[in-house]
């Protein structure tokens, strides 16, 4: 799998999202009659559209993205594998957005470059193009996919990968990093604790960690995809 990929044409990424208002109560008007919308068909199973109000940040419609951490493969001089992580992260989105796609297309804009994470082709990747959209923000050259054919798209999903075909199953990526033997990203926080994270404790810090280790991890899958050796915690480095 992947032996035409060179790890160093991919940049591993994973973002990090909360709903754009701390709770269901502080959204305007207009914004609980569209929240009470999307989610009409949960509401008829008994549950209320403030106590789904967590969930909106799944949605690019209702959340912001706090976070986005992106790593690169390198060789040292001893011709080992090195992984660096960078992360981009605030309470300003439009800020975070900016710095990423500033980054994005300075240093990864070549036709043989792709984008790679977990889930990413149905959440990560839209998402970032969709808030890019609203906060007026140039969508990055590797995530404009309009107009493009399929076999042109630089996208890589490592959920994807592992489905061989298959588009009945989701597995997560603590699950297959289980399956792999590799340590899992989950040893702090999860997804579903960003929300508290993020708007009660005011943990950014915590978060931005947490979403490190996830785009660690992709990383990890990639190389047992290629039937490579995992890579060794000192050659792991990471940067704000």
């Amino acid at each position: 799998m992947l032996n035409k990929v060179n790890l160093k044409n991919i940049l591993v990424l994973d973002i990090e999202t909360v709903p754009q208002y701390a709770s269901y109560e502080l959204l305007p008007d207009i914004w609980k009659e569209l929240w009470k919308k999307k989610m009409q068909k949960e509401v008829k199973e008994g549950l209320s559209p403030d106590g789904l109000y967590q969930r909106a940040g799944i949605f690019a419609e209702f959340g912001k993205i706090i976070c986005i951490c992106a790593g690169y493969f390198f060789q040292n001089d001893n011709s080992e594998m090195q992984f660096k992580v960078k992360a981009f992260y605030g309470d300003d989105e439009k800020i975070l957005l900016d710095e990423f796609g500033e980054m994005l297309d300075k240093s990864f804009n070549s036709d043989n470059q792709l984008l790679c994470g977990h889930n990413s082709r149905e959440f990560d990747f839209p998402y970032i193009a969709r808030r890019c959209l609203v906060n007026g923000v140039p969508i990055p050259m590797l995530l404009n996919n309009s107009g493009k054919k399929p076999w042109e798209v630089q996208l890589l999903d490592t959920m994807d990968l592992w489905k061989f075909g298959d588009y009945k199953n989701y597995t997560s990526l603590n699950l297959l990093a289980a399956v792999f033997g590799i340590e899992s990203p989950k040893d702090d926080i999860d997804g579903s604790q960003v929300w508290n994270t993020y708007w009660i404790d005011k943990d950014l810090e915590r978060i931005k960690t947490y979403c490190m280790k996830d785009v660690v991890t992709v990383a990890q899958l990639l190389l047992k995809f290629k039937s490579m050796e995992l890579l060794k915690e000192e050659n792991i480095s990471f940067i704000n």
